[in-house]
């Protein structure tokens, strides 16, 4: 995302429009673009830390009180430590991991991501390999919520079909 930004502003540079990194990031003409950079760093450190099982890198991510889908239970959990449990709950039996696959920044803090995930069992068993799209709310630069996507509806009340129908440990 960075070297996005670096990009633009060599381009900006090259046909004598820039000349000050600085204001050019900081003009109210370069916004949008400084926006998208810092919206797409987002989405990026909190799948990476998510892959990671960075629980805390994770979470520092998020407001408060963010909204989560519980994809492998149902339903949703609101809270930081809600989402640590729910989290320690599912990796104690999936072994999801996700990857981004394209990112749009939509108005009003909402934000569109593509996404392919692969999902295990602990004997490494595959139990779901698909794209998704995961549609988040964000605010003052942090995920105030998140939905699951699959084909044309949202799901809160049953578990993703990446995680329903398989026969599970507990």
């Amino acid at each position: 995302m960075v070297y996005r930004g670096l990009y633009h502003f060599s381009v900006a540079y090259d046909k004598g429009k820039a000349t000050d990194p600085v204001q050019y990031f900081t003009a109210k003409e370069n916004q949008t673009q400084r926006r998208i950079m810092n919206t797409q760093t987002l989405v990026a450190q909190a799948y990476s830390a998510f892959n990671r099982r960075d629980i805390d890198g994770t979470l520092a991510l998020m407001s408060e009180n963010v909204s989560w889908p519980k994809a492998s239970e149902g339903g949703r959990v609101v809270g930081k430590q809600d989402i640590r449990a729910y989290w320690t709950r599912q990796w104690a039996e999936f072994d999801p991991y996700v990857e981004v696959l394209q990112v749009i920044d939509r108005e009003a803090g909402k934000v569109d991501v593509k996404v392919h995930q692969l999902v295990k069992n602990l004997k490494g068993d595959v139990l779901s390999d698909t794209e998704l799209w995961h549609v988040y709310t964000i605010a003052n630069g942090l995920i105030e919520r998140m939905d699951i996507k699959e084909g044309e509806s949202n799901s809160d009340l049953g578990p993703s079909a990446a995680f329903s129908g398989h026969n599970r440990t507990k």
